[in-house]
């Protein structure tokens, strides 16, 4: 180390290390290599209808079927030091739960409105934007 490495204050500088390069096309890309982004309204609309259908009811039905089970089991071991504690636990869960099931809403609504969005701001901007007029040519 120089004294051009030293700052200052006499401490060492901070410095970074990467773990890899971003590839040369830009971008992260998804973990598994693949390109896994909606972009066409097709694409959100299914995705949408894919989170309405499957992930929604899933997720709600086997969350509660969780928060039976682990209700059930807190009243079982109530008289236990296991009972207060998977109380506890179920209530964490159905807060969990209740989160998880209002993120896949949002993102639901998110996926639908994404395209008017867009189109609405196209619509803004032409609207915005002065129509030739005979008159400019004088």
């Amino acid at each position: 180390m120089t004294e051009d490495d030293i700052s200052p204050g006499g401490a060492a500088p901070t410095r970074m290390r990467l773990n890899h390069a971003a590839p040369l096309d830009g971008g992260g890309g998804s973990p598994s290599g693949g390109k896994d982004l909606a972009s066409s309204p097709a694409e959100k609309k299914k995705a949408a209808e894919a989170i309405e259908r499957h992930l929604e009811p899933d997720t709600h039905r086997n969350g509660t079927q969780a928060r039976e089970s682990t209700g059930a089991a807190a009243r079982e071991f109530e008289e236990w030091l296991t009972g207060p504690a998977l109380k506890t636990a179920r209530k964490t869960w159905s807060e969990q739960l209740t989160t998880l099931m209002n993120r896949l809403g949002s993102e639901k609504a998110a996926l639908r409105a994404t395209n008017t969005l867009l189109q609405n701001t196209d619509t803004g901007i032409e609207l915005g934007i002065r129509k030739s007029s005979a008159l400019d040519s004088f």
